[in-house]
């Protein structure tokens, strides 16, 4: 209370101070060395509660603070209603009292999924500025909690790993399945770097010099030993790589462009006309000389 003024009844010949009737023998307050009765006391000079704005009359309980003041039975959370008598309080806008746990939730940042306060020891997830318990961290997709796992964010929403690769990963030209991280193209089609491989040895390809053989692969030893045709003069593989890049065929028969030459004279006839005499290959002036 404000121990301003003093509550009693009048023993000795007073009168009122407000309205001069007798006070003996009649509750009175004292307030600042006068007298007045408790009639003239609520109407002059008691506190308006802040609270319910009516007068905090003698024989009430009054509570004050930074020259507010309520009765005991007013003082009470604005939130809550939980009486704030010898209870840490704040005293927020528009002279409201809050209790310190309708403070902390009220001050404490709100939960973008359920839009209720994080307060402190609630487990939460941060990202961007904003915030979630971590059990309203959900899958767009899926709705399963999400929590402190891997997410991929997509506009407003948010997607877990498996849901993501579904719905936006590209897909394996080989094997179908989406393609998380990494992986290469060719011709315009994607592959997961461990299924763009030698269909003969199973190697890598990636990076690597190879043929590609009705949708099948092959790295240039493989290719060489299993794939390529043999030349009709020097025996060796026809790959396409380095010199010989050209190919010169002749019914079921291959050469490289410079193999391809006259028997006779070793003229190279690759792109000139040529005789065939008993399977061998002559310029056309050699068969006149044989």
């Amino acid at each position: 209370g404000p121990g301003s003024y003093t509550v009693g009844t009048m023993s000795e010949r007073f009168d009122c101070h407000y309205c001069r009737d007798p006070l003996q023998g009649k509750k009175y307050v004292q307030k600042e060395g006068r007298h007045c009765c408790v009639k003239c006391f609520e109407k002059f000079c008691a506190n308006t509660c802040t609270e319910c704005k009516k007068p905090i009359g003698a024989d009430s309980k009054e509570l004050h603070f930074k020259n507010r003041y309520w009765h005991d039975t007013c003082f009470h959370c604005f939130k809550c209603y939980t009486s704030l008598v010898n209870e840490p309080f704040m005293l927020r806008e528009n002279n409201k009292v809050w209790c310190s746990n309708c403070t902390a939730k009220e001050d404490a940042p709100r939960c973008k999924g359920c839009f209720k306060p994080i307060i402190a020891g609630d487990q939460n997830v941060e990202y961007k500025k904003m915030v979630w318990h971590k059990d309203c961290f959900t899958c767009s997709q899926c709705k399963q909690v999400i929590g402190s796992g891997s997410f991929f964010p997509k506009g407003d929403d948010f997607y877990c790993v498996s849901c993501h690769e579904h719905k936006f990963a590209k897909s394996c030209a080989k094997c179908k399945n989406p393609i998380t991280s990494g992986g290469l193209t060719y011709q315009e089609q994607p592959y997961h770097s461990e299924c763009f491989i030698c269909s003969n040895c199973k190697k890598p390809l990636g990076g690597k010099r190879f043929t590609a053989v009705e949708d099948e692969f092959y790295c240039v030893e493989c290719y060489k030993e299993c794939v390529a045709k043999k030349c009709a003069g020097c025996k060796n593989p026809i790959t396409g790589f380095g010199r010989g890049t050209s190919v010169v065929n002749y019914e079921d028969e291959s050469w490289h462009d410079y193999c391809f030459k006259c028997t006779k004279c070793a003229r190279a006839l690759a792109n000139k006309r040529f005789v065939c005499h008993n399977g061998k290959i002559y310029c056309a002036e050699c068969p006149k000389r044989l």
